[in-house]
């Protein structure tokens, strides 16, 4: 845990009346938060459903899977959540979002994160809003809940300050570009000596949101540099890592190393992060700077089905052009009304400005908030 956390623990304890809708290593296996003491009612904002009432701590078991971008995230909010409300258990497997939501749709896992929204085309003869709507029965919500900047990862000695823009990016992760001191790069980074290290790129070699919002960025943003169609499956050059923490590990132990990671995982590996130029000059990666991004982007769903569609090319001054948008993607009608209770209390303090808060402190964005407002009201809505 963060040397903070006492300090969160304190200030959840102090706020003992928040109104909850009901009231803890990024690898294969699931993280696993269980209570010890008995759970206690509170007020809530979120509203109630006829069968299983949202107004007191539920007691159970949800599992839920996919991205692993949001685990630092998930973790962090279920160590909060289970302050206040200690009888639900939460498992979340990081195993990256393709997995969580082939998951999902199979009924194994009672709710998926994903990088991004439900597939409405078809991909490998399946439709993934339509598999998901087969599988609850009633319509799929991709609820927005982590916003995750993606960091230009690099260990470079001696280069503490580092400019690139997608063209370049997309060559460096195509092997058009292949040293450090190319002058392409040079051109970005005026005044700064650049070694003749050889570039090393890693890529997250499982199906991945994190991927896939990456490649969403090159094309748009690199028009013509960036070959590929944007997909979860990496279809540039360089070397594959699972998951998150496999990339952020290779670029810390590799001379030369750059990769695309969420960022809490770049800030625990100590990895340089390099400024992107978004055509408006270089902007460098904060909390403020992925906020402004993120303002961009345009509702793409309807209803309480709130998926976002991100503006990657945006000249926006100021605003840091990659970023990803975790879904929690649940059934609006569950066939099991005790599961929906406990999907929703733990939904609800996800949304709330504390728990925001909170993931805020370990490197994410909070939902900006007009997106926090639909968000709650959406999980609200579940029955």
């Amino acid at each position: 845990m963060k040397n903070t956390r006492g300090a969160r623990f304190a200030a959840l304890a102090a706020i003992g009346g928040l109104a909850l809708a009901g009231c803890g290593s990024d690898n294969n296996t699931a993280t696993t938060t269980t209570g010890t003491a008995g759970s206690a009612s509170s007020s809530s904002a979120a509203g109630s459903s006829e069968s299983a009432p949202a107004t007191d701590c539920p007691s159970g078991t949800l599992n839920a899977e996919g991205s692993s971008a949001q685990k630092n995230a998930f973790e962090e909010v279920v160590t909060a959540y289970n302050e206040k409300c200690a009888d639900l258990t939460i498992n979340y497997n990081p195993t990256g979002s393709g997995t969580g939501i082939k998951q999902f749709n199979a009924g194994q896992v009672d709710f998926a994160g994903s990088d991004s929204a439900l597939k409405t085309e078809e991909k490998d003869g399946v439709i993934e809003v339509d598999a998901a709507q087969k599988r609850c029965e009633s319509p799929a919500w991709n609820l927005p809940m982590v916003i995750g900047p993606i960091a230009v990862a690099y260990n470079l000695d001696g280069v503490d300050k580092l400019v690139l823009d997608a063209p370049t990016l997309a060559a460096i992760f195509q092997g058009e570009i292949t040293t450090w001191n190319d002058p392409k790069i040079a051109a970005l980074n005026s005044g700064v000596t650049l070694p003749d290290t050889a570039i090393k790129p890693f890529f997250r070699s499982d199906e991945s949101g994190t991927t896939e919002n990456f490649t969403k960025y090159l094309k748009a943003a690199g028009g013509d540099a960036w070959a590929g169609e944007p997909a979860k499956s990496w279809t540039g050059k360089g070397e594959g890592k699972e998951k998150s923490s496999g990339v952020a590990d290779a670029v810390k132990a590799t001379a030369g190393g750059i990769t695309y990671v969420e960022l809490s995982y770049a800030k625990d590996n100590a990895l340089g992060m390099a400024q992107i130029d978004n055509g408006s000059g270089a902007v460098e990666l904060t909390s403020d700077s992925i906020g402004k991004f993120i303002a961009t982007a345009a509702a793409d769903g309807e209803g309480n089905d709130l998926r976002l569609k991100l503006d990657y090319a945006t000249k926006e001054a100021g605003a840091y052009p990659i970023g990803l948008v975790t879904y929690e993607i649940v059934c609006s009608v569950n066939k099991d009304a005790a599961k929906q209770n406990e999907i929703k209390s733990f939904l609800t303090f996800f949304a709330s400005s504390e728990a925001q808060s909170l993931i805020e402190e370990i490197g994410y964005a909070p939902l900006p908030a007009e997106v926090q407002t639909k968000v709650a009201a959406a999980v609200a809505a579940l029955s």
